[in-house]
Formats: C-alpha cells, structure tokens, sequence
C-alpha cells in the first residue's frame, strides 16, 4: 500500500504495488499521479514544496529525481538516523497508514483482484476525508 498525503495527514493519492517489489519503486508514479492545482487569476501552479519520507525510499535517484522535479526532499538517510526516532512529519503518514488498516476489510488483505483492493483503499481513504470535514466543520 502506498499513501501520498498532504501535512495534516489526510490521503491525496492512494496506489497499491506488489508485496515482492520495494516500497521506492512506488514513489515516482505517486509523484506522478499527483495533479497540482491551477490557479487561473494568477497563472500559478501549486505544487508539493516537500517530501518526507523513511529511509526506504533513502536512494541516490530518487533524491536527484525529486530535486530535478523542484521537490524539497527530508527522506532519512540509512544508517545515519535512527528508525526509532520518528520525526514530527514523518509521524503524519504513520498515523494516516494507521486510519486505513483499520477499516477490516483493507488490514488483512481479503481480496485476491488487486482492483477491487485499490477500490476499498480509496473508499477508506475518502471515509478518511469525510470524517475530517465532518470533525472540522462542526
């Protein structure tokens, strides 16, 4: 399971890869997949200003990738930072990981057809959206 998410931890782009691939080959179709917003008044783009992320996506390339595509990059470096100390932003997808395994259907992996199984993580991540607003607006 692969989670994009904005600082507040909400999730803005979900994907699903293979349990035999590493979780850094997933990054750059994330990246990909996130759509910036247009702002037609004054003809900007916004864009994701950083990327924090554990030390499995800690690879040359994808650092150099993400600084050509002018992407602030707070990945943990291996052997440099430790594991059990987790930072304040990296804490935030550790948390949304956590709204979206505890819906039962996506914690232990009852679907076989990888679509259905990303069909029930958007779902679940959409429930996540919703629970905020309501929370926030109320």
């Amino acid at each position: 399971m692969h989670v994009l998410s904005d600082a507040n931890g909400l999730p803005l782009l979900v994907g699903i890869s293979a349990g035999n691939t590493h979780d850094s080959e997933g990054l750059k179709p994330m990246i990909e997949g996130h759509q910036t917003r247009h702002d037609p008044h004054n003809g900007r783009h916004f864009k994701p200003q950083r990327l924090h992320a554990d030390k499995a996506y800690d690879r040359a390339d994808l650092r150099r990738w993400l600084r050509w595509k002018r992407i602030g990059v707070r990945i943990a470096r291996k052997g440099i930072e430790s594991s059990e100390r987790l930072g304040r932003r990296r804490w935030v997808i550790e948390r949304t990981m956590s709204w979206l395994s505890g819906y039962r259907r996506l914690s232990p992996r009852y679907e076989r057809n990888p679509r259905n199984y990303l069909a029930f993580l958007g779902l679940a991540a959409a429930l996540c959206c919703y629970k905020r607003l309501v929370r926030l607006t109320t």
